[in-house]
C-alpha cells in the first residue's frame, strides 16, 4: 500500500478521494494549496502525487516543475481544464497521467493501481503473468507491469495511452473505432470526444518515434477508426 499526497483546493475532492483511496489501504495526506505540499513532499516523499493544476501559490504545472528538478514522484493531474496545451506541457513536463474533473472513483482508482504498478515493477513475471503479456513483432506490452518496450527500447506512456495501444496491439490487423478505444481507456461514466483519442495517438506515435524515427505501426483509416500494423 502506498502514501499518497493529494493536492487541491475542493474539500469535497480532498474528501471523497481520501475515503475512496483509504479504502483501498493507502495512507493519504491532503493540501489544499501547491506550496504547503511541495515543502511536505519535499521532506518526506510520498509514493505517488495527485494534484489539481489550478490550485493556490503555486499551480500544478510548477509544482511538477520543481519536483521534477530532484525527483522523478510519479505524479497524476486532475483538471477541469479543456486546453489541450496544458495536458501536453505536462506531459511533457513529466507527469504520469491526467484524469478530467469530473471523474469517477473508480477511474481514478484504476489509473493509480497503473501507475503504483509500473513505479514498483518487481521480479520476473510469473507463469499467469507472463500469459498477459502481448508480444507483437518489435512490441512487448506488460499489463502487469505497464511495461512498454519497442526494439528492446523503453516506451515511457501514460496509463492512457498504454490502454489504447494495448486495445490496439491485443488484434493486429482488426480496426478500432474511436467509440472502442474511448471504452478501452475509460470509465463508462466519463465522456471524451474524437479529439482527446486523436490527441492520444499523436503522442503515442511521437514518444515511438524517439526511439524509432520509422515508426509506423498505428494506423489511421479516417472516418472509421485505428488499426495496429504488425510488421
Amino acid at each position: 500500500m502506498a502514501t499518497i499526497a493529494l493536492v487541491d483546493d475542493d474539500a469535497n475532492i480532498l474528501t471523497s478521494v481520501s475515503i475512496a483511496l483509504e479504502a483501498e489501504g493507502h495512507t493519504v495526506k491532503t493540501y489544499e494549496d501547491g506550496a504547503s505540499a511541495l515543502a511536505d513532499i519535499n521532506a518526506t516523499p510520498p509514493d505517488l502525487i495527485i494534484s489539481d493544476i489550478k490550485i493556490p501559490t503555486m499551480d500544478g504545472m510548477e509544482l511538477l516543475r520543481r519536483i521534477r528538478q530532484s525527483s522523478d514522484l510519479p505524479l497524476i493531474f486532475l483538471t477541469s481544464k479543456d486546453e489541450e496545451i496544458d495536458e501536453v506541457l505536462g506531459l511533457t513536463m513529466g507527469a504520469d497521467d491526467y484524469v478530467k474533473k469530473p471523474f469517477s472513483q473508480r477511474l481514478l482508482l484504476e489509473r493509480v493501481k497503473a501507475v503504483l504498478r509500473r513505479r514498483n515493477a518487481g521480479p520476473a513475471p510469473t507463469k499467469e503473468e507472463e500469459k498477459q503479456i502481448i508480444r507483437r513483432s518489435s512490441l512487448t506490452l506488460d499489463p502487469m507491469r505497464h511495461a512498454c518496450v519497442w526494439k528492446g527500447h523503453p516506451v515511457t506512456l501514460t496509463v492512457t495511452e498504454f490502454l489504447i495501444l494495448e486495445a490496439l496491439a491485443q488484434r493486429p490487423g482488426f480496426v478500432k473505432s474511436r467509440d472502442s478505444l474511448m471504452d478501452a481507456a475509460y470509465d463508462d461514466q466519463v465522456y471524451v470526444d474524437d479529439r482527446t483519442i486523436d490527441s492520444h495517438i499523436k503522442r503515442i506515435r511521437k514518444k515511438f518515434r524517439v526511439v524509432d524515427p520509422e515508426f509506423d505501426s498505428i494506423e489511421t483509416l479516417y472516418g472509421v477508426g485505428y488499426k495496429y500494423k504488425e510488421t
